[in-house]
């Protein structure tokens, strides 16, 4: 595991104005395969954002990012595992603030009130994002692929995408996704529309998706069961 990354503070983006505008059709996605899981050099245009905003329903309103992996919070594992792959790292969450920012990571509420899903996080990292391309995680999957952000850049830019999301065993992790700054103010109108699913919105988009070859990588932790036993009760 990576060790932690203090991330400077970040110069934030004008919130883009939550209006809903046509957005111009889609092509099909595209679908791309990959080698095995392999290390990979940090992208330094990249900036990685842990989704740990939720209500932990299936958790029974547990902050899922603070419950424990082999000692360490969620968050805090997957932040630093992350941290690896990209230039700078915050973490998306709307409770115990003052226990996140132990974790030495910049915070980033969502913009929006009520909860209203991941792309309320996915919106909150794309409108502060310092660097021009955006990697979102969530906070349950800690043995994501070492060079998942790698991947994920490399079919971006090789088919001009705007959006490029992991895929493996048939199913498309629609949440391990790499966004453009720029399609800000898109997810905004998208988000004002009162549209809330993340796969409809990714649908519109220039996407592509790339394929893994251990799908065990993607699983995420729904019950304390999940957790590794060693962790302890939380």
């Amino acid at each position: 595991m990576q060790g932690c990354y203090n991330a400077p503070p970040l110069s934030r983006l004008p919130e883009p104005a939550l209006t809903a505008t046509p957005s111009p059709p889609a092509s099909p996605p595209a679908t791309t395969s990959a080698p095995p899981s392999l290390p990979a050099a940090p992208a330094s245009d990249v900036f990685g954002v842990v989704l740990a905003g939720g209500l932990g329903r299936r958790m029974g309103g547990a902050d899922k990012g603070l419950l424990p992996w082999q000692g360490t919070p969620l968050a805090r594992h997957i932040a630093a595992r992350l941290a690896g792959q990209v230039g700078a790292v915050a973490i998306n969450a709307n409770r115990n603030a003052d226990t996140y920012a132990t974790f030495g990571y910049p915070l980033l509420p969502d913009r929006l009130p009520d909860f209203p899903g991941p792309l309320a996080g996915f919106h909150a990292a794309l409108a502060a994002s310092p660097l021009p391309l955006v990697m979102l995680v969530p906070c349950d999957s800690p043995d994501f692929p070492a060079d998942l952000v790698a991947r994920l850049r490399e079919a971006l830019l090789a088919s001009d995408a705007e959006v490029a999301v992991a895929r493996a065993d048939g199913r498309r992790h629609s949440v391990f996704c790499l966004c453009r700054r720029e399609l800000a103010a898109d997810l905004a109108a998208f988000l004002a529309a009162g549209e809330r699913k993340v796969g409809l919105w990714q649908d519109g988009r220039r996407l592509v998706q790339v394929e893994f070859t251990a799908p065990e990588a993607f699983r995420n932790c729904n019950s304390r069961e999940d957790l590794d036993p060693a962790s302890g009760p939380n």
